[in-house]
C-alpha cells in the first residue's frame, strides 16, 4: 500500500518543475556512457560509481518507480558517499525491516521535475544564493551557491558537492554527489 501511494506521489508530483534537459550525449559516470535515452535505472546499474545505491533502491523496492516517466531529478550519492556514514549504518539499512525508513531516505534525494544545473542556478540566484526544494519524501533540500558552483545541503545542515552534473535520463536528469543527504 505505501509504494503504491509513493508511486501516486512521484507521479503527481513529476509535474512540477519541468524544466527541460539539454541533450549534451552521453556522460562518463563510474567509468560508463550513461544514455540519455535510458532511465534512471537503466544508466545507474552501468555505474562502478553507485553500486550501493542501486542495492539499495532495490531493498527500498523503488525500481519501478525511478524506471517510470518521472521526471525526477536525483541528487545520487556515490559508493564512497555511503562509505563515509558510520559504519553498520548501510546494513542496517539494507535490513527488511528497516524498509521504510531506507524509502525514507533515498526519496529525500529526489525531487520532482528535470531540475539542471542551469535551471537549479537560475533558481539560486533569483533568491540570493540559496533555494529549498521538496523531495519526493517530503522534506527540503537547500541548493546553494558555492562560488562558482552549487551545493546541496540536508535538514540536518549537512552538505554535500555536486560532482557531475546534467546527468541526462529519458525520466529526468541526475546530478553526482559526494555525501549522502539525509532527512
Amino acid at each position: 500500500m505505501k509504494l503504491k501511494l509513493l508511486t501516486a506521489s512521484l507521479c503527481a508530483a513529476a509535474l512540477y518543475a519541468s524544466a527541460a534537459v539539454a541533450d549534451h550525449g552521453p556522460t562518463m559516470v563510474g567509468g560508463a556512457s550513461m544514455l540519455p535515452e535510458r532511465n534512471i535505472i537503466e544508466n545507474a546499474v552501468n555505474s562502478g560509481d553507485h553500486e550501493t545505491l542501486v542495492a539499495a533502491v532495490q531493498a527500498a523496492e523503488l525500481v519501478d518507480v525511478l524506471q517510470g516517466d518521472g521526471p525526477f531529478t536525483v541528487f545520487a550519492p556515490t559508493d564512497e558517499a555511503f562509505a563515509d556514514l558510520p559504519d553498520g549504518t548501510v546494513d542496517t539499512l539494507l535490513q527488511p525491516e528497516n524498509l521504510e525508513q531506507l524509502q525514507t531516505v533515498l526519496t529525500y534525494h529526489v525531487v520532482p521535475g528535470n531540475l539542471t544545473r542551469d535551471a537549479l542556478w537560475e533558481e539560486v540566484m533569483e533568491n540570493d544564493g540559496t533555494v529549498a526544494f521538496k523531495t519526493v519524501q517530503g522534506g527540503y533540500l537547500s541548493v546553494i551557491r558555492n562560488g562558482n558552483n552549487l551545493m546541496v545541503m540536508d535538514a540536518q545542515g549537512n552538505s554535500a558537492n555536486i560532482t557531475v552534473i546534467d546527468v541526462a535520463q529519458a525520466n529526468g536528469v541526475i546530478h553526482v554527489v559526494d555525501r549522502v543527504l539525509m532527512p
